[in-house]
């Protein structure tokens, strides 16, 4: 099976999944944590180099003040117990978004959490956290006309980025039947497979993921040109 070197998820439906179950919200919020968790695994065992989970969009905000609340309680939670995990296991973590935005504490963790695993060099593992593909841009534009640059090429633009050096998605997924990429990564999705699973986040699988992973392997990307 021929594997993608960078895989992104949208992890979509987790608020159905809790209201299916009769459960608040936020219950689906915890599940789909746990599926995070072994998604991670599910990469690092396939080779995957690069790994991106849409967490918190820059819309978001929108949602009532205490499930935004309890969302960026469970990341310092979880930043807080898995980071050892992480390092043991060899995986860099990496935030990408407006984080100056966030709660003091969490941003505090996140850049810990970037400065204890900076050294390895298994499984990227890239958060978008308060992101959105549209602010990333308009960020981009700003820092450039902050520096003075008069002319820019597609290659310069992306030095502007929040993550320069990350390679862009060779394989998107998005769970819970929605077909649409939500503002994520729209710069750098402009080659990328698309992948989509009725599967609501909190069920989703291994075996889900390896579907996923043999659809793009089947797939013939040309990037514009021909066969």
């Amino acid at each position: 099976m021929r594997v993608p070197n960078h895989v992104a998820i949208i992890m979509d439906g987790n608020g159905r999944w809790a209201r299916r179950k009769g459960l608040p919200r936020v219950e689906g919020h915890r599940k789909g944590a746990e599926v995070v968790e072994n998604v991670v695994r599910w990469s690092a065992e396939f080779g995957i180099k690069y790994l991106t989970l849409y967490t918190f969009s820059t819309e978001n905000w929108r949602r009532p003040k205490e499930e935004v609340e309890f969302l960026f309680s469970l990341l310092v939670e979880k930043l807080e117990t898995k980071v050892p995990e992480l390092i043991k296991e060899n995986v860099r973590l990496r935030f990408m978004g407006r984080l100056e935005d966030l709660p003091e504490k969490l941003k505090n963790k996140c850049r810990e959490a970037e400065e204890m695993t900076k050294s390895n060099d298994g499984l990227n593992l890239i958060i978008a956290l308060n992101y959105g593909g549209r602010a990333e841009i308009v960020d981009a534009v700003e820092r450039i006309l902050r520096e003075g640059v008069t002319e820019v090429n597609e290659e310069g633009f992306r030095k502007y980025l929040y993550l320069p050096d990350v390679p862009d998605p060779d394989l998107i997924i998005r769970t819970s039947g929605e077909m649409r990429l939500s503002n994520f990564l729209l710069w750098q999705s402009a080659y990328s497979e698309l992948y989509f699973t009725e599967k609501l986040w909190p069920d989703f699988t291994k075996d889900d993921f390896i579907k996923a992973l043999e659809d793009y392997s089947k797939r013939e990307r040309r990037f514009g040109g021909v066969t």
